[in-house]
């Protein structure tokens, strides 16, 4: 079973609980999305050389500074700083965090004026009333002589609504938009159907003004009881989300048994889960796929079995010849990095870079080397360069 379900052999039950009552919203109209293309077998590819260079414990997500140092976070509420020598030192002045399962310290980016203003972004799962939820909060990041860091003028952005019992789907990457809005990955909970509720922010894309007011153009800002900040929704775990150079928006998420999925995200979209997916229930029949309702729109690739998703980025740089410009994903069950093409509106899976370990996290350093976070206890900071 953990070789065919979807991420959620890293933590937590993929058991729902039991779904609260939804009124059934309208769809929007929704624009053709592009057949899925097959993935083609992969081409493993080992031409990768590994230095190692800290660990960490249940590590989730990294970014760069411009000096060139690293900010990680620990699953269980601690931010790092790690230089790429390897010697790693704590960030103070975190909120609470609710650790446990699939919960925790998530993502971590810098603000678009990081090099002005020293912001730095964070997500995380927050206890409160009803259970737990998704938080994203900023602050201001001062690093002392000593190596260590701080934060300052910490405020918490945006809340998930509702909190609810569990510790699974969670979702929780960002990316901010070329003209400078705030997208968050929302997971759906376990909760299953909320994520067709535009009153909830259970499976949806977030998009927000920095400040965390709602822009006026989201697409649901006008529909009687949506939640304003929703930018698309029907989404089940999405762990990657990366605006391409083109300026389009690109998510990756875990599906159940089977069906990964990498997704062109655009406004006002349904995504179709828990209603259709290219996956299975667990231990069960297949979903309605994508195809069975032209209101939704269709992932670009899907992956049955599973490559169980982490983090993503798009590769852009010489030093991998052949890369530049593909999507990168980190593979959990996969056990090393995937890398999908997009050409045009289509996409498809082009080769494996197996690493032999569950792939948490991938990022590109400003020389154009790869950077890698192993997952679970243990997990490894590992710096790839061309073999």
């Amino acid at each position: 079973m953990l070789a065919s379900c979807g991420g959620d052999d890293d933590g937590g039950s993929d058991t729902p609980a039991p779904a609260p009552t939804v009124s059934a919203l309208p769809s929007p109209t929704a624009s053709a999305s592009p057949a899925p293309l097959p993935s083609p077998t992969a081409t493993s590819t080992g031409a990768v050389r590994r230095t190692n260079v800290a660990t960490f414990d249940n590590p989730w997500a990294m970014a760069f500074l411009p000096d060139g140092r690293l900010l990680v976070t620990e699953k269980a509420g601690t931010l790092r700083l790690v230089t790429t020598a390897g010697v790693v030192t704590s960030v103070s002045g975190l909120p609470a965090v609710a650790a446990g399962g699939q919960g925790g310290l998530l993502d971590v980016a810098l603000d678009p004026g990081h090099a002005g203003n020293r912001r730095v972004w964070w997500s995380y799962a927050e206890a409160g009333s009803g259970g737990k939820g998704l938080a994203v909060a900023r602050g201001t990041l001062t690093i002392a002589a000593d190596g260590r860091g701080s934060l300052s003028d910490v405020t918490v952005v945006w809340r998930q609504d509702p909190k609810v019992s569990g510790d699974g789907h969670f979702g929780g990457r960002i990316a901010f938009s070329p003209d400078g809005k705030l997208f968050v990955t929302a997971g759906e909970r376990q909760q299953g159907s909320p994520a067709q509720d535009l009153t909830k922010t259970l499976g949806k894309v977030i998009r927000l003004n920095l400040d965390g007011s709602v822009p006026a153009d989201n697409p649901f800002t006008g529909t009687a009881g949506a939640k304003g900040e929703i930018w698309s929704y029907g989404h089940r775990n999405p762990y990657g989300l990366v605006f391409a150079d083109d300026g389009r928006l690109f998510e990756s998420e875990m599906g159940p048994e089977g069906g990964d999925e990498f997704n062109l995200v655009r406004r006002g979209a349904n995504y179709g889960w828990d209603a259709v997916s290219e996956g299975s229930r667990y231990g069960g029949a297949a979903y309605p796929r994508h195809a069975t309702n032209p209101a939704v729109a269709a992932p670009l690739v899907s992956w049955t079995p599973v490559i169980s998703p982490g983090g993503m980025i798009q590769y852009r740089g010489t030093m991998f010849a052949g890369w530049d410009g593909d999507f990168v994903l980190a593979g959990l069950t996969a056990q090393g990095l995937v890398r999908v093409r997009v050409t045009g509106g289509g996409a498809s899976e082009v080769a494996r870079i197996p690493l032999g370990a569950r792939i948490r996290e991938v990022e590109q350093a400003p020389d154009g080397a790869i950077f890698v976070l192993e997952d679970g206890a243990g997990g490894r900071l590992i710096r790839l360069d061309p073999a």
